[in-house]
């Protein structure tokens, strides 16, 4: 910084001012401290830059590896998000979800000197680890933990007070379930995600309280993986009990891969899509549009998820800590739904 200061002939006051985007430095003077920088391939010491601010810069993000949509999506707005405020990130991939695992993970960034971890935590298993670990940095976990997980946790033991961040799940089923009871369907089948995601759960939660809302007894949804192959088991069954006469006009799918199983199904059958059966995803993955029908389904904004969990962090750096904050989705509308056909 001093060699870049005596070439553009401002102080290293300045030159300081203008790497951290201070609005105080006049353009001309501005723009000949970036030019000493270009000309003498100046880059700044991150380890340096630790020592004299006490800050590594870096945030610790902890994921199970997945490679489904939702946490692959988080984890990549999470980076993003951190990269705009000047952090780096550090990732750990979990490949088993038990506390020993996690712990690791988390002692891990403690030894990096990281300034603050997210988790990204689709798992009951995963949120209740981090909740038995003392951090002494702040911890912002992917889940709905409205209510705090206590697997792991020894007798007498609180919960770590964890921030938690997360999109409304149960907000976007329960939009989802609404339009197509809007549309003039009497019931509509939930064909589930894994119970023991968060995610799976709220949306359930948001499915079977639209229908109640509406006078509608719910029926036990059917449970599978995030897979199209389960959605496709799901969908012939489906189709068979249309063809009787004895099926829902409408489901709510747990994923959009769930969904795409579901429409295979039905079109093999020789059922159409929306007529015969409204169909809608969850997720709005990258192609939903050119599904056949294209898909109506939840859109879930990950770039406002990965801005959140970093401005969490921050926030409770600066002493201002948010423990729970929710992001609505969006439900897109596509020509997989319409009205049910009348006899």
């Amino acid at each position: 910084m001093a060699d870049v200061a005596a070439v553009a002939g401002v102080s290293h006051q300045t030159v300081s001012r203008v790497l951290n985007g201070h609005a105080s430095v006049r353009g001309e003077t501005r723009e000949r401290v970036q030019e000493a920088i270009e000309q003498l391939g100046y880059r700044r010491n991150s380890a340096a830059r630790a020592l004299a601010t006490s800050r590594s810069a870096t945030l610790g993000v902890v994921t199970t590896g997945s490679a489904l949509f939702g946490p692959t999506s988080t984890l990549i707005a999470v980076e993003e998000a951190a990269r705009d405020k000047g952090y780096f990130v550090s990732v750990a991939t979990l490949r088993t979800y038990d506390t020993t695992s996690m712990h690791e993970a988390l002692e891990h960034f403690m030894a990096q000197g990281v300034d603050g971890i997210v988790v990204i935590a689709p798992h009951d298993d995963v949120a209740a680890a981090v909740e038995s670990f003392r951090a002494p940095v702040p911890v912002v976990v992917v889940a709905a933990l409205d209510e705090r997980p206590t697997v792991g946790l020894t007798p007498g033991d609180e919960p770590s007070g964890t921030m938690s961040v997360a999109v409304d799940q149960r907000a976007g089923a329960r939009v989802a379930t609404e339009h197509l009871l809007d549309l003039g369907h009497a019931d509509v089948l939930h064909v589930a995600g894994p119970q023991d995601w968060f995610d799976a759960r709220e949306r359930a939660a948001g499915w079977r309280a639209a229908l109640e809302a509406r006078g509608v007894v719910p029926t036990r949804p059917r449970t599978c993986s995030w897979s199209a192959e389960d959605g496709y088991r799901a969908g012939r069954d489906l189709a068979e009990a249309v063809v009787a006469g004895e099926g829902p006009t409408a489901v709510l799918a747990g994923n959009d891969q769930l969904a795409l199983g579901i429409l295979r199904a039905l079109w093999e059958r020789g059922l159409s899509v929306p007529d015969d059966v409204s169909v809608v995803g969850f997720d709005d993955v990258a192609g939903a549009a050119y599904f056949v029908p294209p898909l109506t389904t939840v859109r879930q904004p990950f770039a406002t998820l990965g801005a959140h969990c970093v401005a969490m962090v921050l926030a409770s750096l600066a002493g201002r800590t948010v423990a729970v904050e929710r992001i609505e989705p969006e439900l897109v509308v596509r020509s997989s739904t319409g009205p049910p056909r009348r006899a």
